[in-house]
């Protein structure tokens, strides 16, 4: 016959278990996707340490300069296709002038192969993690003629394709989208992306439909932080927000670490470095569906954003370019994109937020102690 103490401690230890054991399979899982890991050597400056700002020193440097931690500016633009090698020094030599020419040139700058301030100011805007050179060739604004009704060319586009021009095919015009169970999101925060879909729904002849199965969808959505294993680590709050593959791989990320805004008006959000999901969102589909970026600023496309802004209604410049690749909707009047539904923020701040991370260590030291009540 068991003793009434030893029941007790029996009782107790189950107690115990049955409290904790939960506790270490939610912490199992946050360790599969780790949080915050050291990045590789190609990724860009962690702008959560004042990477992308402390760039800022270097404005004045010209061509025959040298300056300490150039290198890591240079890594930037091989980072996002301007440099082709990875060999760095902090010398300011003729291929990382020409490098910031055409960056210049591609965001609308006075391409005067200097750091000056407006192009610094934009080296440190927020901005896609997809590059805007692939393969050493650049067309962000190139500048391409397109057709009127009439058959007349009229307008010039700056919209681009990856290379190959890749498009999901003709048996696939009813694309499903599915969220990685891990996030638990909201009903709220897949809202968001539902109207996102919608935008490019409104201008091509694609549907898109959610699917519970995430591993069988078309496009699967997840949010990661730090290194998640497809080469392309975040880096914390600010400087790359997210990034898309080119169909058919259907891969679509976001830096969980970012302060994601999924309601209500981010323009008059608190949060200094608050940004607008659904306009990350439009953006990235579009290079899920084939488009590469544009250097129109008003485009969806365009590469940066910055924080608290909201900019979701697809320009010409998109639809242009998305209809070169799919044709247009039937129903598509030639007007606006389809605007989104407002709905009730995730949390008090209107922020995104996923579900609790556990620290396995404190899990297992806290479980420790309490087994040696």
């Amino acid at each position: 016959m068991v003793s009434s103490h030893k029941q007790t401690n029996m009782r107790f230890h189950v107690l115990c278990a049955a409290i904790i054991l939960p506790l270490l399979t939610t912490s199992v899982s946050a360790r599969f996707f780790p949080n915050a890991p050291s990045m590789p050597p190609s990724s860009p400056p962690n702008a959560t340490t004042g990477g992308w700002d402390a760039f800022k020193r270097f404005a004045g440097c010209h061509a025959g300069d040298k300056a300490d931690g150039l290198a890591k500016l240079k890594e930037y633009f091989h980072y996002f296709g301007y440099i082709p090698n990875s060999n760095f020094t902090d010398d300011f030599d003729d291929a990382f002038e020409q490098a910031l020419k055409t960056y210049q040139h591609n965001f609308n700058l006075n391409t005067t192969g200097q750091l000056d301030d407006a192009t610094l100011n934009q080296i440190v805007s927020p901005r896609c993690g997809n590059a805007d050179i692939v393969n050493g060739s650049s067309s962000m604004n190139s500048g391409k003629s397109t057709p009127s009704t009439s058959g007349h060319f009229h307008t010039v586009g700056h919209y681009t394709f990856f290379d190959g021009k890749p498009v999901w095919p003709e048996s696939k015009r009813d694309l499903t989208y599915g969220f990685l169970p891990d996030n638990q999101l909201s009903d709220t925060v897949k809202a968001v992306f539902t109207s996102a879909f919608e935008r490019w729904a409104a201008v091509t002849p694609l549907t898109f439909t959610e699917t519970d199965s995430y591993y069988s969808a078309d496009l699967r959505i997840a949010f990661y932080t730090g290194d998640h294993g497809d080469g392309e680590a975040f880096d914390g709050v600010l400087g790359t927000l997210a990034h898309a593959f080119s169909p058919t791989n259907g891969r679509f990320h976001l830096d969980n670490d970012e302060n994601w805004v999924a309601t209500g008006d981010v323009t008059k959000s608190s949060i200094s470095s608050a940004i607008d999901l659904e306009s990350v969102a439009v953006h990235e589909i579009g290079h899920l569906l084939g488009l590469g970026h544009s250097s129109v600023e008003e485009a969806i496309m365009y590469p940066t954003i910055t924080a608290r802004t909201k900019k979701v209604d697809l320009a010409s410049d998109d639809i242009q370019g998305i209809q070169e690749l799919y044709g247009s909707n039937p129903n598509y009047n030639g007007s606006s994109t389809t605007p989104s539904q407002e709905s009730e923020s995730t949390n008090n701040s209107g922020a995104y937020t996923a579900a609790p991370r556990w620290s396995f260590g404190i899990l297992l030291a806290v479980g420790f102690g309490l087994l040696m009540l």
